[in-house]
């Protein structure tokens, strides 16, 4: 699964030069003032994912973390690995765990998008929709299904090779239906190619998927590209086509690659100007976070967010150019397009000295030559994590421009159980909550902050399941809702999607897990709390609301419970119909080859990329 290649670091100044567009000037001044405070202390091997996720988390005072995908993919959390090198055998029995309190099935109105049956995880969700045709939506996730593969490449086995790949799903029916998944390198179905070793690109990993079409009904694919052991990252866009039913991809036009060890792109966002109007139309838009590290000594220095665009259906790529200024310390940056071709960039991220962190934007007229200086939209306070669940959390933000020109941006932030931020990252007296404001100036000013799911935000959580092995239910809590989504229909429908920990139940833990299988348990361990999360549509226009989920969604399945991604899929066809596209676990298939490694068939849960569609009016 992680092969080496041998890759030459970068010198000190080629770094500020590839940071800030020249060794010169106010941006690489304070880069390199940066790299000198910064010197001396701990140092990491920035040559690897690994080396790079310890600097930043090693980073004294820092809210901004890299993305969930990054820090899993870098082995803090990645026991999945299978039991690769044992003779063969007889298949090794699993002893999977679960709960009664669970669901064996999605139920009704709801579809899995992956269609995978081996029981492999898929997480982090996004969707589009042809706005030419409603009934062809696009969407994609972090998909592992490759580590169900039986095949054999290169002489070893596919699951071996295994890891996160950029998985993508086609329907044609307006989401009743999606295709099949892939089964091996030579039937990848709508699998990205050309990025992972199992469909023939050249880089360990990939994932962070974001998708968009263009007016002409083209649909654009980004994603991130990287190494395990060594530096070389990238960004990747891939252009596809649906004809005869098909959806077939171009080949990956890789942007930003770099093989420094003192750079990391992560989390990129895509937006291609579809407005039939505008004068930039079908102009592609790239946003993402370049991590920065001293070249010395590993030592994390600085975030910004960066941008670059094509004109060329995505053959090509500008020259990337930061677009923070002085707020230097950013992740989770979403990129949109209004009516008449202005783009925006919001983002999470903070200034040297502040002591929360906002939610910044800026604009460009110009079609991206040119940016204003960044403006707060809101303070906010990262969220640390949802009570009772071990899974990483993020406080990124998601945003939608109306047909009028009106902007919403939603985000996350710890909020005072009494009204307020929370001024430290905790959860007593706090709680994760899904916030959003609106600008009818083009982003000159914004609304008061308002919670997303406002009826949800008041109540506490329910105790289904007690008591069990001695455990009663805890104290009431305030429901956590978090990972905002926002899509505006073409007559002004404003929805928004969120999660809601609304649910907490018992939970047997685990001590020890079966090697290379974080699904199946050695050793019980004690019986704890586990918060279950439900998926919430609102139509902020009239107040609508709707629950989405069957079943509460149990977070501790696949991964140890530690990642179900980063954000969740919303999209609004022209013909006013919603597509959401979640993480769940609820539903049961039979793994038998888990990364390489036969395993007696085994029901599991498994991550499922689960669709709902439908109107809210």
């Amino acid at each position: 699964m992680k092969r080496t290649i041998q890759l030459a670091a970068l010198s000190l100044n080629t770094l500020l030069l590839a940071a800030c567009g020249s060794n010169s000037g106010p941006a690489a001044t304070t880069v390199e003032h940066d790299l000198r405070l910064l010197g001396g202390a701990a140092t990491y091997d920035i040559t690897t994912l690994a080396g790079k996720v310890a600097s930043v988390r090693g980073t004294a005072g820092l809210q901004i973390r890299m993305s969930a995908l990054i820090e899993h993919e870098s082995g803090e959390d990645d026991d999945d690995e299978g039991l690769t090198g044992l003779p063969p055998g007889a298949p090794i029995a699993l002893t999977p765990i679960t709960s009664a309190l669970d669901a064996t099935t999605l139920g009704a109105g709801l579809v899995s998008a992956n269609q995978d049956t081996g029981g492999l995880q898929q997480n982090e969700t996004t969707v589009a929709v042809d706005p030419n045709n409603p009934n062809i939506i696009v969407g994609g996730a972090n998909d592992f299904v490759t580590g169900g593969w039986s095949c054999t490449f290169a002489g070893q086995p596919c699951g071996a090779l295994a890891d996160a790949y950029s998985g993508a799903y086609l329907s044609l029916d307006g989401g009743k239906t999606w295709s099949a998944p892939p089964t091996d390198p030579t039937h990848l179905s709508t699998m990205i190619p050309g990025v992972t070793h199992l469909t023939g690109g050249p880089y360990d990993a990939g994932g962070d998927p974001s998708i968009a079409f263009d007016s002409q009904g083209a649909v654009y694919y980004a994603g991130l590209g990287f190494n395990r052991e060594t530096p070389a990252n990238t960004l990747t866009v891939h252009r596809g086509n649906v004809s005869g039913g098909v959806l077939r991809w171009a080949a990956p036009t890789f942007v930003a690659a770099t093989t420094s060890p003192a750079i990391l792109n992560d989390k990129e966002w895509i937006a291609v100007d579809a407005h039939p109007h505008s004068p930039y139309r079908d102009r592609i838009y790239l946003s993402w976070t370049r991590f920065i590290f001293n070249a010395e000594n590993g030592q994390f220095t600085q975030s910004p967010i960066f941008f670059a665009s094509s004109s060329d259906r995505g053959r090509t790529f500008s020259e990337p150019k930061s677009v923070v200024a002085n707020v230097l310390y950013g992740q989770g940056s979403r990129v949109l397009v209004g009516p008449d071709g202005a783009v925006y960039v919001f983002w999470e991220g903070t200034t040297r000295l502040a002591q929360l962190n906002s939610i910044y934007m800026v604009k460009s007229v110009d079609g991206g030559a040119t940016f204003s200086k960044p403006a707060p939209v809101s303070t906010m306070q990262d969220v640390t994590a949802i009570a009772d669940t071990v899974f990483r959390v993020n406080s990124f933000p998601s945003a939608d421009v109306a047909p009028n020109g009106d902007l919403y941006v939603a985000w996350t932030s710890q909020m005072n159980d009494v009204g307020g931020v929370c001024v430290t990252m905790t959860l007593n007296g706090c709680h994760a909550t899904a916030m959003y404001a609106r600008s009818s100036d083009g982003g000159r000013s914004w609304s008061a902050a308002t919670p997303v799911l406002p009826a949800l935000d008041t109540r506490t959580r329910a105790p289904i399941g007690y008591p069990l092995n001695g455990l009663y239910p805890p104290a009431a809590r305030r429901v956590d809702t978090f990972w905002p989504q926002v899509a505006i229909s073409p007559n002004g429908r404003v929805h928004m999607t969120a999660y809601a920990a609304d649910v907490v139940s018992p939970w047997q833990s685990c001590t020890t897990f079966t090697p290379g299988a974080s699904f199946s348990c050695n050793t019980p361990g004690v019986t704890i709390h586990n918060a279950r999360l439900d998926q919430w549509l609102v139509n902020v226009t009239s107040g609508s609301i709707r629950k989405l989920t069957n079943s509460p969604i149990n977070t501790r399945y696949q991964f140890r419970g530690s990642f179900i991604g980063d954000y969740t899929g919303l999209a609004v066809g022209a013909d006013d119909r919603y597509h959401a596209l979640w993480t769940d676990t609820n539903n049961v298939q039979q793994v038998s080859w888990w990364y390489g490694t036969q395993f007696t068939p085994t029901p599991v849960h498994q991550q499922d990329a689960v669709s709902a569609t439908g109107t809210l009016n």
